[in-house]
């Protein structure tokens, strides 16, 4: 199932009712980028954008000592990759093991002259890299790539609300992890009362991940926000302790 990658337009100028040097350009029909966390089609090549282009974004890890991330490339308009078409998927193998967040990897799109597109994925730690190539010799018609558009402005409501919620889903799943990664590190120095209110809420946190109530969910992430604000204090009082008993010892 092949697919097109870029189309031709028109791009021109319009003085006095006269058409004047009108160049003929190719570009993107649809938007090209990668599915993230949660399912969200993240852009890097918007539509109508000229070509030959080039686009990097930094990604990373969702998961602690992940060991690899699948690059899946897609077209479309939709906020969601599920709603887009897929144009291939590799993987990038052999990050080191490191938290959540740390690894950085570089995503690339670099369409040519002639409608190729290269995606690669590079580990800027080790300098591992992967990628694949994306031919546009026949694919998508005109009327495909109208049909798809059209759907995204159907569906435009809808498909903010979905995105809503990813993000949302996806900010509350950040904040649980950073929120029992500090309650491990500095348990002893908490009291079992403010370890038990931030259990508490990040329990609530949790529940709305799992329901469908999105005031629900942001008023949680909310209060774990509150919450860790106190935990982040107290670690950076720690921390100023810490950092005078080293000026007196020395």
């Amino acid at each position: 199932d092949e697919v097109v990658a870029v189309g031709a337009a028109i791009q021109g100028g319009v003085l006095k009712g006269d058409v004047r040097d009108i160049l003929l350009l190719d570009v993107t029909p649809l938007s090209l980028g990668i599915e993230t966390l949660g399912g969200v089609f993240t852009k890097l090549i918007e539509k109508n954008t000229t070509i030959p282009h080039k686009k990097s974004q930094i990604f990373s890890t969702a998961a602690d000592n992940q060991p690899a991330v699948t690059v899946h490339v897609l077209q479309g308009e939709r906020p969601m990759a599920c709603d887009n078409k897929t144009l291939g998927r590799f993987e990038l193998v052999g990050i080191p093991p490191a938290p959540r967040g740390i690894p950085q990897i570089e995503v690339t799109f670099d369409i040519d002259a002639n409608g190729i597109v290269n995606v690669s994925a590079k580990d800027l730690g080790t300098g591992k890299k992967q990628a694949i190539q994306i031919t546009a010799t026949s694919g998508l018609t005109e009327a495909e790539i109208e049909r798809m558009v059209q759907e995204a402005e159907q569906h435009q409501e809808e498909d903010r609300r979905k995105r809503e919620w990813a993000e949302l889903r996806n900010n509350a799943e950040g904040l649980i992890y950073t929120s029992e990664k500090s309650l491990r590190e500095y348990a002893d120095s908490l009291d079992d009362s403010e370890i038990e209110d931030i259990e508490i809420v990040i329990d609530r946190v949790k529940e709305a991940i799992e329901g469908n109530d999105i005031e629900e969910l942001r008023a949680a992430i909310e209060d774990l926000e509150q919450a860790t604000h106190r935990l982040a204090e107290t670690m950076y009082s720690i921390a100023r302790e810490d950092d005078d008993m080293d000026d007196i010892i020395t």
